[in-house]
């Protein structure tokens, strides 16, 4: 894994268009759609079809089991979406959650300043046409009530941190934990981006994985460096190719005003190098500013020395929507099988939407019978799918492009002795397995590749 600024050579060997050619198979194949499509789409907010859910299912999954359900040590939450808008004023949100926004007066398209690279418009092509920036907040605002007032405004939370942050203390009572120990919570957040694109990459409507690990101040150097390293075998543990992916570590000018230090994990995308998870240094900020504001005690209390403080908090906060886009783009392959081509997705099998596909090579003499009894056999054990329409051979491009592990064929032979035949996505390889032993022959080749 590379932790410089240089692209790795071998990271360079994406086929021409992938990010069109992703997002034509998301649709295609029921991944992701464009939100509300049948009037016309809103930007920068994309709904997850039959497949996409599962997926995402599936990351969420395994990071919940990661951080929660093998650790004693962290604890999970749900917070409420909308919350008390003085949690937003104590945050800082309210007064510097803000990008610096300008116009084309010719074009009236809007940017972000920092992110223009000249004085000429990106859309319209005219120089030194922009207005002066105006800092824009990214907020959400909305209205608790039958008045809409200034009494009423509730704010969409921009962040799933905050959440974590007001319930520290019921949940260091409730749950008995003692310092270190962490808290962890999946859910959505909302941000009014000014400049919102790249598919999923950059949303105004995202789920975030978060978990804020609370540690005595003088030992979150060596947290630190600890959750980083277990954030980094964890998205290896995906099957994220090692020479797409870096570390970042921020520099005295990137740091958030709240941090003391900071890396991003970032993958080689068709658009270049992006952050889809952050760890983070963040002091006592968080805790002492909503100690400050609401006049509650958030200190934590040593039982055998009567030692008091605010803990420092280590976060790692990932992003689960760019995290499958990371995933669809590193399991996306072109290749000719047999001067045929196909596309195929890689995705590691624990991550699969579908785990088993199941087909009747022909709709008669049996086979569709036998098809579905597997098939409902297999149900109760894993994701999977029956097809009987076309021939086989477009039966199997169709799963290889979903990311189905394992395709179960029930033919001819299979009326006679009892066998079918299993093909291995990757491997092309097929093998006749007895009907009675699949579940068995399944379930084991799922657990030896990390399910």
């Amino acid at each position: 894994m590379s932790d410089t600024n240089e692209a790795p050579a071998a990271a360079q060997d994406y086929p021409a268009d992938l990010m069109d050619k992703l997002v034509s198979l998301c649709k295609r194949r029921g991944f992701i759609f464009q939100s509300s499509e049948i009037y016309g789409g809103v930007g920068a907010v994309y709904d997850y079809g039959p497949l996409g859910v599962e997926l995402k299912q599936n990351v969420r999954a395994s990071w919940w089991a990661e951080m929660v359900h093998r650790r004693d040590d962290v604890e999970g939450v749900d917070a409420g979406i909308l919350m008390h808008p003085d949690v937003w004023v104590a945050s800082g949100h309210v007064e510097g959650f803000t990008d610096p926004l300008v116009e084309c007066r010719n074009c009236h398209r809007r940017f972000r300043e920092d992110l223009l690279e000249s004085d000429q418009c990106p859309s319209c092509g005219m120089k030194e046409q922009f207005t002066e920036a105006r800092q824009f907040n990214l907020m959400f605002k909305t209205f608790m009530g039958a008045v809409e007032d200034s009494t009423s405004v509730v704010y969409l939370r921009p962040e799933t941190a905050q959440g974590i942050f007001v319930n520290f203390r019921n949940v260091l009572d409730s749950s008995r934990q003692k310092i270190p120990f962490g808290i962890a919570q999946v859910g959505k957040a909302f941000r009014n981006e000014i400049t919102p694109g790249n598919f999923t990459f950059r949303t105004r409507e995202f789920e975030q994985m978060e978990m804020q690990f609370f540690v005595e101040p003088g030992t979150d150097d060596a947290w630190f460096e600890t959750w980083r390293d277990r954030r980094v075998e964890w998205v290896k543990s995906l099957g994220i190719r090692e020479d797409r992916l870096r570390l970042h570590p921020h520099g005295p000018d990137e740091l958030a005003h709240y941090a003391k230090d900071a890396v991003d994990l970032e993958y080689l995308l068709p658009i270049g190098w992006k952050e889809f998870e952050g760890i983070h240094n963040r002091t006592d900020f968080d805790l002492t500013a909503h100690q400050e504001k609401s006049g509650k005690k958030l200190e934590y209390v040593e039982a055998h020395s009567g030692k008091r403080f605010v803990p420092y908090v280590i976060e790692t906060s990932i992003g689960l929507d760019r995290l499958v886009l990371v995933l669809l783009a590193n399991a996306y392959h072109e290749e000719e099988v047999e001067g045929e081509s196909r596309v195929v997705l890689r995705l590691h099998p624990k991550l699969a939407p579908i785990k088993a596909a199941v087909f009747p090579l022909v709709k008669k003499d049996g086979m569709p019978e036998i098809a579905r009894e597997i098939e409902e056999d297999l149900r109760g054990a894993m994701t999977v799918f029956y097809d009987a329409s076309g021939s086989i051979g477009r039966r199997y491009r169709r799963q290889d492009e979903a990311g189905t592990p394992f395709c179960i064929t029930v033919d001819g032979q299979t009326v006679e002795d009892g066998t079918v035949t299993v093909r291995d996505r990757d491997t092309l390889e097929q093998v006749r397995v007895p009907a009675g032993d699949l579940r068995a022959h399944l379930q084991e080749r799922l657990a030896g590749a990390g399910s």
